[in-house]
């Protein structure tokens, strides 16, 4: 790894208790060491693939196999196998901020104390080289730098850039990827001093959400994604450049050379706007089958609970464990994107529906909210928002934080209760959960993979679902078992009876089905 050769602050001797001084050469060092895994909450293999049916998906993913030292030179390309490309060596750039930097650690606090609510720059570069992984590039080599503020003309500032370029040569890597958005101009200037493509994480995001995206709606709310964020990016090539003068004019060629009017990237701009319209419409006609089938489940007066939190939180092994429903699970962020709906029951037989949504992440990407906003309405209807966090990451506050910012773009999403459920508490240690057990003191403990704390997790689930709103006392006719079927289903009984006349009720039950009731009993009370 480079020598990173970056000064740090230190703390004057009289200044109040710190965290210990991090320089950036700390934070790149435990960064790199941690690649080959998605996060770190997920080393040593806390995913075992035993409640699942994504074998095979999993398969075709890693059929699209990555080969190191492979070129794109036509000698090489026309020897490559099937399935084959090239394995991208990239480079993450990161700055720390002022706001990101963690705050004082107070005197006496434990060693394992949780820090600040900000995302400290060392968790969010770990969290890119994560995300290039998933993306299916090696990561050779970091470079972070303390600034008060962005660049505005290149990010990093025209001295650090060079040393970024000499980096990249070092390394032979042909990618650098930037923890943060980069405008089109500091993309370009970046570029024309390192001489390899630059991409920001919102490019990176919107690739692996391409990548795994598989239903039709997935697929075009990905792509509305990506058009939304080329549009401004497009570039100019000069010689694509078709000429908007004619005549005697135009270079002095004469008849024959008049351009049809628009620049290439006028043309292209053009082009993106109607595919963009088109998508829209598409998304759009997709909606109210969404909706019918809410709508269904609200007629049957059936309560919903949405799954929601952070990427790679363990949404859709929790999903699994409750439900069966063999969701494809992989040590990898955002590895589901469609949403999952199943059936589930309380202790008592009463019918609820379990929602997986699409996982989160820090800075997500404003045109994947737009695009995925029919998807992520299932929060906003749903009676119970679970809400998933990896009690295991460095620092689970600020993963809370996100998935809220991200929440509050859907109109109603808050307003839903919600119960944070703390996952991979088998991997966390008791220092750690005993702060978090007081920064979160309704949160529930449970591990997907030993299904620790799942019983406590249903029953909390149960006491917050909906309940029915009217209570009734009714004779039901033996030949309306039907009615009694769909209060055992929808209901809370709290007495059956079975008498001359037919079955005595003495339940919780909906205003519709509460009206059926009573009609049928006074149907069997007329001579």
């Amino acid at each position: 790894m480079n020598e990173i050769r970056t000064p740090d602050s230190t703390a004057s001797a009289d200044a109040a208790p710190t965290v210990p001084a991090r320089t950036p050469e700390d934070i790149v060092a435990r960064v790199l060491s941690r690649t080959g895994t998605a996060l770190a909450s997920t080393d040593g293999g806390h995913w075992d693939g035993q409640h699942d049916d994504g074998a095979l998906e999993r398969e075709a993913r890693a059929g699209l196999r990555r080969v190191a030292g492979l070129s794109t030179e036509l000698e090489d390309v026309s020897e490559v196998e099937y399935r084959q490309v090239r394995l991208e060596k990239v480079v993450l750039v990161g700055l720390d901020l002022p706001h990101q930097r963690p705050a004082r650690r107070p005197t006496g606090a434990a060693p394992g104390a949780l820090p600040g609510d900000a995302q400290d720059a060392e968790t969010s570069l770990r969290e890119l080289a994560a995300l290039a992984e998933t993306a299916g590039s090696q990561v050779m080599d970091a470079l972070i730098q303390r600034r008060d503020h962005p660049d505005p003309a290149t990010y990093l500032g025209s001295g650090k850039a060079r040393e970024l370029a000499e980096m990249v040569a070092a390394v032979g890597a042909d990618t650098v990827i930037v923890d943060g958005e980069l405008t089109p101009s500091q993309r370009r200037a970046m570029e024309d001093t390192v001489g390899v493509k630059v991409v920001d994480r919102t490019a990176l995001i919107l690739d692996i959400f391409a990548q795994h995206a598989k239903s039709r709606e997935g697929k075009a709310q990905v792509e509305l994604a990506q058009l939304e964020y080329l549009l401004p990016r497009l570039r100019g090539w000069g010689e694509s450049m078709s000429r908007q003068a004619g005549g005697r004019v135009a270079a002095g060629q004469g008849i024959g050379s008049r351009g049809p009017g628009e620049t290439k990237i006028e043309l292209d701009r053009r082009r993106i706007r109607e595919r963009m319209a088109k998508l829209r419409r598409e998304i759009k006609a997709m909606e109210p089958a969404r909706a019918t089938k809410r709508g269904s489940r609200r007629r049957g007066s059936i309560p919903s609970v949405a799954i929601a939190g952070y990427t790679n939180a363990g949404k859709s092994s929790l999903m699994n464990r409750l439900t069966d429903a063999g969701i494809m699970v992989q040590d990898a962020l955002f590895a589901t994107l469609d949403p999952t709906v199943r059936r589930a029951e309380t202790a008592d037989g009463r019918v609820y529906t379990l929602t997986d949504t699409v996982g989160f992440v820090r800075s997500l990407p404003h045109e994947l909210i737009e695009a995925f906003r029919s998807t992520l309405e299932e929060v906003a209807g749903a009676d119970v928002l679970v809400h998933v966090v990896d009690a295991a990451h460095p620092d689970p506050l600020s993963q809370i934080a996100a998935v809220r910012t991200v929440l509050a773009e859907i109109p109603g999403a808050l307003d839903v209760p919600e119960l944070i459920v703390l996952n991979k508490t088998d991997l966390a240690d008791a220092v750690t959960l005993a702060a978090l057990r007081t920064r979160l003191p309704g949160a529930v403990m449970v591990s997907a993979r030993t299904g620790e704390g799942l019983g406590d997790l249903r029953a909390r689930i149960e006491e917050m679902l909906p309940r029915p709103e009217v209570v009734v006392d009714v004779v039901v006719p033996y030949s309306r078992g039907d009615l009694v079927s769909r209060a055992h289903a929808d209901g809370e009984i709290e007495t059956v009876e079975y008498v001359e006349s037919g079955t005595r009720l003495v339940a919780r039950v909906d205003p519709a089905l509460a009206a059926e009731l009573q009609a049928a009993r006074g149907a069997s009370d007329r001579p």
